[in-house]
This record gives C-alpha cells, sequence and structure tokens, in this order.
C-alpha cells in the first residue's frame, strides 16, 4: 500500500444529448462549402466548357483527341466525327475524344 496511491472514483462527464449539436453543425457547414466551391464547381465549369466545345466543331476544324491524335474534321455526325491526319488516312472517332480545337493553319 506504500507505493501504490488509492484511486478515487472521478464524476463523468456529462453525456451528449446528439452528435449533430452546435459545435458540430458549425464545422460542417463550412466544410461542405469549401468543398463544393474547391472540387464541385470547378469541375462543372471544365464540363459545361468541354461540352461547349464539342458542340461548336465544324467541319474543317484542326482538332486534338485524347490520345493526342491531331486532325482536320472531314465528316461531322451526331456522335462520330472523321478525321484527316494526313497521308489519305481518315480515322473514326467519338465526338467525346476531341480535347482542343487548334488554330487554323497549326496542321500542315
Amino acid at each position: 500500500m506504500f507505493l501504490i496511491s488509492s484511486a478515487y472514483a472521478q464524476t463523468a462527464a456529462p453525456a451528449s444529448s446528439s452528435p449533430f449539436d452546435g459545435g458540430f453543425l458549425f464545422m460542417m457547414i463550412p466544410l461542405f462549402a469549401v468543398m463544393y466551391f474547391v472540387t464541385i464547381r470547378p469541375q462543372m465549369k471544365r464540363a459545361k466548357e468541354q461540352k461547349a466545345l464539342i458542340a461548336g466543331v465544324v467541319k474543317g476544324d484542326e482538332i486534338v483527341t485524347v490520345g493526342g491524335v491531331v486532325g482536320r474534321v472531314s465528316k461531322l455526325g451526331e456522335t462520330f466525327v472523321h478525321i484527316e491526319t494526313g497521308g489519305n488516312v481518315e480515322l473514326q472517332i467519338q465526338r467525346s475524344a476531341i480535347v482542343q480545337i487548334l488554330p487554323k493553319g497549326t496542321m500542315k
């Protein structure tokens, strides 16, 4: 008993009534706001720009595909585009594979 001190019972902290008390809720609202402005909003903006880019493709445009292929649009379809890549080679690609429209005269 000389080296061991006596343990006294301590009063327990009062239990929280709900996990959604004021402190937790006030922490989660700014967290969701930051997540929206950092991840969701820029992604929606990029998707909108990509959709406008694909809708604006016309015959004769010089484009770059997802795979890095550069070509000139020869035919347009509802979901597919035919591009000439040079040397009498014509590829059929999906419209969604278009990444960028190049300035005229880039491809020679």
